[in-house]
Order: C-alpha cells, then sequence, then structure tokens
C-alpha cells in the first residue's frame, strides 16, 4: 500500500514538470525569445494618457513591437516636463530583403518616419504608437543620454488642431464678427432694404401685367401668323414652280451669250490680221499717209506763194532775184 502512493506522486511530479516545461515553451514562443529585437525611445510633449506597458507599437498598420518603459523627465534647465517611451521593437513581423547588413534606422528617419500616439479604442481610452513616414514634418530630437535609437514624433491630430486654434487670434476674430453684425444691423435697418418687399411685389405686378399682356397679344397675333405662314408656303410654292423655267431662260441667254463672246473673238482675231504691222493693208495705208504729206506739203507752198506774189496766177511765179 505504501509503494502505491509513491507511485501516484511520482507520476504527479512528472506531470507537472512536463506541465512547466510546456508552459514554458509557450511563453518563449509568445514572447519572441531568441529573435532579434532592438530598443527604441521617443519623446513626446504632450500628454500620454491612455498609453500602458505592452501597448503596440505599430509601423503602417502592422505590429512590430510594444511599449516596454514610461518615463517622466524634467528639463531643469529649460523648465519643461517631457515624457520619454521605451518600445522594443522586434523585426519578427518585418521580412528583409536584399544583402545590405547595416541598419537602415537611420535611412528610415530621413525619409521622414515619425511616431505618433493613435487612439486604439473609443471606449476604453488606450493609445497606442503608430510609425509611418511624414517627409514634411522635419525631425525634432531631445539630447537624451541613452544609447537607443531615437525616433523623432509628431503632435497627435488633436494637438495639431489645439495648436491651429491657438494660433487664431479670438480678440481680431470677435471684432470682426461684431462688425459683420454691425453691418448687418445697419443693412437691414436701411429704408432702402424696407422698401425692398414693397418694390419686389410692385416689379412682380409690373411682369405678371406684362405677361398677360403678351399672351393677349400672342393670342390676336396667332391667326395673322397663320395666314402669314400660309401665304409663304404659297409663295414658297409658286417660286418652286417657276424656278425651273426661269433657269432655262437663264440658260439659254447665257448660251446666246457664249456664242456672241465666240463671234467677237474671231472677228477681233480678223481685225488683228488685217492691222497687222506686217499687213498688206498696213502698207497701203502708210503709202496713201506719205503722198497725203507731200500733197500737203504743196498746198502750203501754194498758199504761201500767192499770198506773197497775188499776180502769180496771171503772169506766173516770179524768180528770186536775191
Amino acid at each position: 500500500m505504501s509503494e502505491q502512493p509513491r507511485t501516484v506522486a511520482i507520476g504527479a511530479f512528472v506531470i507537472g514538470a512536463i506541465l512547466i516545461g510546456v508552459t514554458i515553451v509557450i511563453f518563449t514562443l509568445g514572447s519572441g525569445f531568441g529573435q532579434k529585437r532592438e530598443k527604441a525611445v521617443m519623446v513626446f510633449d504632450g500628454s500620454v494618457k491612455g498609453l500602458v506597458i505592452g501597448a503596440p507599437v505599430t509601423l503602417r498598420g502592422v505590429q512590430i513591437g510594444q511599449v516596454t518603459k514610461l518615463e517622466l523627465m524634467l528639463d531643469a534647465d529649460a523648465i519643461e516636463l517631457i515624457m520619454v517611451v521605451e518600445a522594443e521593437i522586434s523585426e519578427s513581423n518585418i521580412r528583409r530583403l536584399g544583402n545590405n547588413p547595416e541598419t537602415v534606422a537611420d535611412e528610415l528617419i530621413a525619409r521622414g518616419l515619425r511616431a505618433q500616439l493613435r487612439t486604439q479604442s473609443l471606449l476604453t481610452g488606450l493609445l497606442y504608437v503608430q510609425l509611418d513616414f511624414h517627409p514634411d514634418k522635419p525631425p525634432v530630437f531631445v539630447d537624451l543620454q541613452t544609447d537607443h535609437l531615437q525616433i523623432p514624433t509628431i503632435p497627435t491630430e488633436l494637438e495639431m488642431l489645439t495648436q491651429k486654434l491657438e494660433e487664431i487670434d479670438l480678440s481680431k476674430l470677435a471684432e470682426r464678427v461684431e462688425s459683420i453684425v454691425t453691418g448687418l444691423e445697419h443693412f437691414l435697418a436701411d429704408e432702402d432694404f424696407q422698401a425692398m418687399p414693397a418694390n419686389l411685389q410692385s416689379t412682380l405686378n409690373s411682369v405678371t401685367a406684362l405677361t398677360d399682356e403678351l399672351r393677349v397679344q400672342v393670342t390676336l397675333a396667332g391667326p395673322k401668323v397663320d395666314e402669314l405662314l400660309e401665304e409663304a408656303n404659297e409663295t414658297i410654292a409658286e417660286a418652286n414652280q417657276e424656278l425651273p423655267a426661269l433657269y432655262g431662260l437663264v440658260n439659254k441667254n447665257l448660251n446666246a451669250m457664249d456664242a456672241a463672246i465666240s463671234s467677237f473673238q474671231l472677228v477681233m482675231s480678223d481685225v488683228d490680221g488685217v492691222l497687222g504691222p506686217e499687213s498688206s493693208t498696213t502698207y497701203q495705208l502708210n503709202e496713201a499717209l506719205k503722198e497725203l504729206g507731200l500733197a500737203s506739203r504743196a498746198m502750203r507752198e501754194l498758199a504761201n506763194t500767192l499770198n506773197e506774189q497775188p499776180e502769180s496766177l496771171l503772169r506766173g511765179k516770179r524768180e528770186n532775184t536775191q
């Protein structure tokens, strides 16, 4: 009987040892023991309420680590409070390509890698750290005595909205609103604005009367317009009937004109042949003109002789003794 309880105790011890071993293995695998891990620090100016140890650190939505430490620091020189968040980054969820063995964290930061607090759930108010690229945000580093990688941070969307609201000059905005309200009061109290409804009603009445008058004019002019359209249709029909005959007459006259032009061209060619510089007619005309010139000269000499010696018709021409 004494051996059976001892056997049970040994069996229970072995089962317990196996369970402890399985638990250690599961814990080791779950915590990523043996994987390459790096520490990183992030400095936030605002409140980190809702951020707890164990909160996830994500890169574009993929968890690559978790928050391991929260530390509040006081800068005695600048009298400022800063929150230092330390996180453990694991490469288990980052598939690395290429053969470059060196770290690329500095290059990622140079290309705009920034840390920002985001809300996990609106119900619980818990926060997490989101890593993403914001090349338009210049990196801001804080002088910390740490050997870990420092990732620059940017304010949350609510903090950026608060900063923009703080930059607004509320006094000037109130003055502008007050001036606008005053201008509206003066505008609404103006006599012209007060008379606007009556003027508008009068205008509407005038438009209504004009519309009625136009409707009456259109009603009266309807039959005349129809009659005018009928006459226009008749005129067009008659023109359609007369156009073929008119076209034939015009075509006939054009043909006669073409024949006359052809005849005129023939006559002009004959005239060119008769009056040409080498034609016989031109030669005879030139000879006749020469004889006429000689006869004219003789007549001029006779006239001179009669003027000087009128008696030459009876006695004959005297000889010049000189």
